[in-house]
């Protein structure tokens, strides 16, 4: 699973492909179905569609050095959580986002450009990362 060792003293590059944990201590994260990666590994996540889903499978996994995703019984926010990884970091990119919508709007009137269907569409641009799957309506 993993690469051969690297020569003392030779660089690491594993660094530039998960430059978040380069800094901190490579940890094996639980990937489900009693396998393991390394933090420093992990390149990629994708979540698996309802088709694919089944028998627990949650989450494609890449890993550096293995050709093929790895199949994980963990949601794609487990492993982020288990890896470390800043959570509040997207939230301050969505915030950075929010704030500039909101400079571009006040601009924008102030100028009498205000532009509502270019308003719409950014602010749609802005909130689908945050937006929740919407929920099939229960009958009972």
């Amino acid at each position: 699973m993993c690469a051969a060792p690297l020569a003392r003293g030779a660089p690491r590059a594993r660094a530039l492909f998960n430059p978040a944990m380069a800094g901190g201590a490579a940890k094996m994260i639980f990937l489900g179905f009693g396998k393991y990666a390394r933090s420093d590994r992990i390149y990629a996540l994708e979540p698996l569609p309802e088709g694919e889903r089944g028998h627990g499978a949650r989450t494609r996994v890449w890993v550096e050095g293995i050709p093929e995703p790895i199949v994980a019984s963990r949601t794609e926010r487990a492993i982020i959580a288990a890896m470390g990884v800043d959570a509040g970091a997207e939230a301050s990119r969505i915030l950075d986002g929010a704030l500039d919508l909101a400079q571009r709007v006040a601009e924008a009137a102030e100028k009498g450009r205000f532009d509502v269907v270019d308003l719409g569409r950014r602010a749609r641009r802005l909130l689908e990362p945050t937006a929740a799957a919407p929920r099939p309506e229960s009958l009972f």
